[in-house]
């Protein structure tokens, strides 16, 4: 049984195990597919709910393991949200509940940023989110994600 995340709850839709390594498969609403339900995916999911259903993030404008391309490799950013422009707005990076959120983590998700230019950094790993609002070189810590209208 998975741990109870610092999010609210939501349901998943779960179908049988058919993973090599016997995970079972949860429905990914964003990417319209069943994906293996690591503990990572756990935590992608509850975000995604999140920020869409409670925060107002436009599902249509979400990509879920987007490859970004950092110098010449390409790297997959767990969650990009495009503003009505579609420019890159907001990017989350998910790890597992028992994953630690370091400055390795934070520097992930500035690699992607190098590309992407968001205004918004998420690192979450369910339990503790942190959400930095980026000002082209100016990074600083905000005390909640802002709702999508504010966020815009």
């Amino acid at each position: 049984m998975p741990p109870k995340l610092n999010l609210p709850e939501i349901e998943l839709k779960l179908k049988a195990p058919t993973t090599p390594k016997g995970r079972p498969l949860v429905w990914d609403f964003c990417r319209k597919r069943y994906v293996a339900l690591t503990p990572e995916e756990y935590v992608r999911q509850h975000i995604l709910s999140y920020l869409i259903n409670n925060l107002g993030y436009p599902k249509e404008r979400t990509s879920v393991e987007a490859v970004v391309d950092v110098n010449g490799q390409n790297q997959r950013a767990d969650i990009i949200i495009y503003d009505i422009e579609m420019r890159p707005l907001l990017v989350v990076e998910c790890k597992a509940p028992s994953v630690q959120i370091s400055q390795e983590t934070l520097d992930q998700a500035l690699r992607y940023n190098t590309k992407l230019g968001v205004r918004y950094i998420i690192l979450t790993n369910g339990m503790r989110h942190y959400c930095l609002g980026v000002d082209g070189q100016k990074v600083s810590i905000l005390q909640q994600i802002p709702p999508y209208e504010k966020g815009v």
